[in-house]
């Protein structure tokens, strides 16, 4: 059947249809895109629901953090002690030693320089002749500190290394007294033994007053750390040291308070030359800050497996069967001496394992935070 349309009787109403026409053309473009306006390009979500995800993230790492702490299944992998003989047990400890050089980066890269130690005289009392010494180590790095030559040397004599601790030098602990030192290092002149007293780096006048954290930090970078060197400044000079005709090579002893107890500790654990060591005022204060609170461990003492695999009690093995004293004053702070008390037993019983209690004292003297003459000389004497 025929579609009736409108007839257009004028302009006016021809233009109105057109309109009309052309109206309708657009009605379903116009839905399409109304349609498309109410659908998102791409999928989105309000970020603030996701949050809980990463608080439980935050709890696991927690978590995690702590049971690998309390996990003891490495170091016994690592470290499985041979108590059949004296020599049994130094040689199922090599593992354990490789690993905590490595841990620190020890020995520090590049090249041992080919340059000569060389001793100036400084001075001289009715006990010895002072010398400053220096022995090249690394490249454009020396090993610096006082040598001193007992005037009662008839043969040679045993060698002792004196390290002092943070913030001091070879000259505190040396003049005036010794202040907190007492006779760390002239004590040693005086029962004929030959000293030398290492200069570690802790302060600089012409440097910030963080220039040691600094130094760590940036050796971290390079495959080192700041142990490692100042454990190679005593070690390397010691291989210097050796060759002078008045060192008996085979009797090396090192004493050290506070900072200078924790090299006491760790350059024996890495150096089995050394045969006695004394280590004042230092034993198992990390291990209490990290209790405490995890990351008030200073920087330099936060090496790779610090608290796990290396802590003070068990480098201890590291130095067992050679003799060593632990010192702790009994009015020093409590921090410089409650851990160091729980510990000791831990480390005692390597020596235990071995019957050689006698080379093992953990001292609780009247003191503060001091080196303790009597006991430690009379350990020294007894062992070297």
């Amino acid at each position: 059947m025929p579609v009736e349309t409108a007839s257009l009787e004028g302009p006016h109403d021809m233009k109105a249809a057109s309109t009309l026409i052309l109206f309708c053309s657009l009605i379903p473009t116009l839905a399409c895109a109304q349609s498309d306006s109410k659908k998102p390009e791409y999928f989105n979500q309000n970020v603030a629901d996701s949050n809980p995800l990463r608080n439980e993230q935050a709890r696991e790492l927690d978590a995690y953090i702590q049971k690998m702490a309390a996990d003891q299944s490495r170091f016994k992998k690592l470290f499985q002690p041979d108590y059949s003989s004296v020599d049994a047990f130094a040689k199922s400890a090599e593992a354990y030693r490789d690993a905590f050089c490595q841990s620190i980066g020890y020995p520090p890269p590049g090249k041992r320089p080919d340059l000569k130690a060389s001793y100036k005289q400084i001075g001289e009392d009715s006990i010895g002749v002072y010398y400053r010494a220096m022995f090249p180590i690394l490249p454009g790095v020396h090993s610096e500190g006082i040598f001193i030559l007992p005037k009662s040397l008839e043969e040679k004599a045993p060698l002792i290394i004196s390290m002092h601790g943070g913030g001091g030098s070879p000259e505190v602990a040396l003049f005036n007294g010794g202040a907190n030192y007492n006779d760390m290092v002239r004590g040693a002149v005086k029962r004929g033994y030959i000293v030398y007293a290492p200069q570690h780096l802790f302060r600089a006048d012409e440097f910030p007053k963080d220039i040691r954290r600094q130094i760590d930090d940036r050796m971290r970078l390079i495959g080192t750390s700041i142990t490692a060197v100042e454990i190679a400044k005593i070690t390397y000079a010691i291989d210097e040291l050796i060759k002078r005709p008045e060192v008996d090579a085979s009797r090396i002893g090192m004493v050290g308070l506070s900072y200078g107890g924790y090299y006491a500790l760790v350059t024996p654990a890495v150096d089995p030359r050394i045969k006695v060591a004394v280590s004042s005022c230092y034993f198992g204060v990390q291990e209490g800050r990290y209790e405490e609170e995890e990351l008030s461990v200073p920087p330099d003492f936060r090496f790779m497996d610090r608290m796990t695999l290396f802590n003070d009690a068990d480098l201890v093995a590291l130095i067992c069967p050679r003799a060593l004293q632990i010192q702790a004053g009994a009015t020093d702070r409590p921090s410089h001496r409650e851990k160091g008390k729980q510990l000791a037993p831990r480390a005692k019983a390597y020596y235990e394992q071995l019957n050689l209690q006698d080379r093992f004292e953990h001292v609780i003297f009247e003191g503060g935070h001091e080196f303790d003459d009597a006991s430690a000389w009379a350990f020294v004497e007894k062992h070297l």
